[in-house]
């Protein structure tokens, strides 16, 4: 028994205008399992016996899903989980051709027939508020109290089935196992089925997919989740890049192979709370090891591997359909994870090269990177002197230029200078132009740059084409001859 207390006004004013209006209403799904658990619910989900016309009717405040039959009560309450409550008709389903669609939805009379088409066994149990004063029964057709108690994840009936109508509720399997809390574990004939089945998430969308990925990667057991994926074979239709690290060894600077590493490195992400660009960067930033290993034994080499790397993450977040946005700040941090730092020998001007490629606001990610990277590896120490001297010369070194946009001139101002219209050569001259500041920022004075545009302003074009396409390619690859930020041996030291 639990208390009525612990459910919501919004959801007990909800099931009691059902009850009222000659119908059942029953809380159901993962709301009753957290409150078995002693947990705050992340969202509420009532069914009844009424249908989607009737509950709409009801409820003025209310919109109607025409495809399912789902309504939303808008509830007008300032907690987010309460805002918007779905109620929807006790119902059954058919066969599931795609692995992830019913063909077919039915009505069904009875809170026992919409039970039995759930996921698992702590999902699949239910609450009618209504039915006495003081207390409620929990209706637990599957035993699921007890897999709660023993924190168990287990389908509701036969797992090859379940899995076959929706072949996303193997990673759902997993994420519950990493989500719920310290000690679960998926029941053994539910884990064989999945590792029987896992070819059926190729039928998954990558939205879908995306979106499970992601909870478990901002879980606390991340790492445990993703080897959880890979023991049951569903990785290689993930992520299938990362499988390729598996056993491969690295060298004298690492005690792990490849994919130990990236987990190790993801799993200190999770420990630290760090947000999912640094966890996703933490995982694949040495994505591209295994493609670029050269020899073997202690002085095996990864020349270039930070460069593959992030042309592969770009491909592998755009395949999982990442915004945009997501897209190129990991990008970012993947590829200049490997920055070489040592307080005798860098200058400011590569930390000023860095900081303009990588993003100012993006500096306290990569070095949290590098953090997880450290840790990964086996060092003892997450932030040594050097990364902590780092961040004081990042900070006097943010204040310089470090961009086109921070120069005394700008385009017009080349323009009017050479008596020019628009083109590219206004963008190679400007390129050139913060070059030198990031070398020098006691440069960015405008009558110094109007001097450098019309001595650049006589360079032929074809001349003033290739110096703009080295200055770029020493920009973005950060590497100056000793003035340098990248190395090609491994910065463990």
């Amino acid at each position: 028994m639990i208390a009525v207390m612990k459910i919501p006004k919004q959801i007990i004013s909800i099931t009691a205008k059902l009850e009222k209006a000659g119908f059942e209403a029953y809380i159901v799904g993962g709301c009753v399992r957290d409150l078995l658990k002693g947990a705050k619910p992340n969202d509420w989900d009532i069914a009844t016996n009424a249908k989607p016309e009737q509950s709409n009717k009801l409820f003025p405040k209310s919109f109607k899903d025409k495809n399912f039959g789902l309504v939303t009560v808008l509830t007008g309450s300032k907690d987010d989980t309460l805002k918007e409550i779905e109620i929807m008709p006790f119902r059954t389903e058919s066969t599931y051709s795609d692995k992830r669609h019913p063909d077919q939805v039915f009505w069904v009379d009875t809170i026992e027939q919409d039970l039995a088409r759930r996921d698992f066994t702590i999902n699949a149990m239910a609450i009618r508020p209504q039915k006495l004063k003081n207390d409620y029964e929990v209706i637990d057709l599957f035993k699921g109290r007890e897999d709660l108690e023993k924190k168990i994840i287990k389908t509701v009936g036969d797992p090859k089935k379940r899995f076959s109508e929706d072949a996303l509720r193997m990673m759902r399997a997993v994420r519950f196992a990493m989500t719920l809390g310290k000690g679960w574990q998926i029941d053994e004939q539910t884990k064989n089925a999945i590792k029987k089945n896992s070819e059926l998430l190729r039928a998954i969308s990558n939205e879908r997919i995306r979106d499970e990925l992601i909870k478990v990667i901002m879980s606390e057991n991340a790492a445990e989740g993703i080897e959880l994926f890979r023991k049951t074979g569903l990785l290689k239709y993930i992520i299938p890049e990362l499988e390729e690290g598996y056993g491969i060894a690295q060298n004298k600077h690492h005690i792990y192979d490849c994919y130990e590493h990236n987990i190790l490195s993801l799993a200190y992400a999770a420990k630290k709370d760090y947000n999912k660009y640094v966890r996703l960067t933490a995982l694949l930033h040495d994505i591209a090891k295994p493609r670029t290993k050269k020899g073997e034994g202690p002085d095996a080499t990864f020349y270039c591997h930070e460069i593959v790397g992030a042309k592969m993450t770009k491909k592998i977040l755009e395949r999982l359909k990442f915004s945009k946005k997501d897209v190129e700040k990991i990008v970012k941090l993947v590829r200049y994870h490997l920055f070489y730092y040592d307080v005798d020998e860098v200058t400011e001007s590569s930390i000023r090269r860095l900081v303009r490629n990588v993003g100012e606001e993006n500096i306290d990610e990569l070095l949290e990177v590098r953090f997880c990277d450290r840790i990964g590896s086996g060092c003892p120490k997450a932030e040594p002197y050097k990364l902590r001297h780092l961040r004081y010369v990042v900070e006097r070194a943010s204040a310089s230029p470090i961009s086109v946009s921070s120069l005394k001139v700008g385009g017009e101002d080349i323009m009017s200078i050479l008596d020019i219209k628009p083109g590219q050569k206004i963008g190679q001259i400007l390129d050139i132009l913060l070059n030198e500041i990031l070398e020098d920022p006691n440069k960015n004075k405008k009558g110094y740059l109007n001097k450098r545009i019309k001595d650049l302003g006589e360079i032929d074009d074809v001349k003033l084409g290739k110096m703009t396409q080295k200055i770029r390619k020493e920009i973005t690859n950060v590497k100056m001859k000793k003035d340098s930020m990248l190395k090609e041996k491994y910065w463990v030291k």
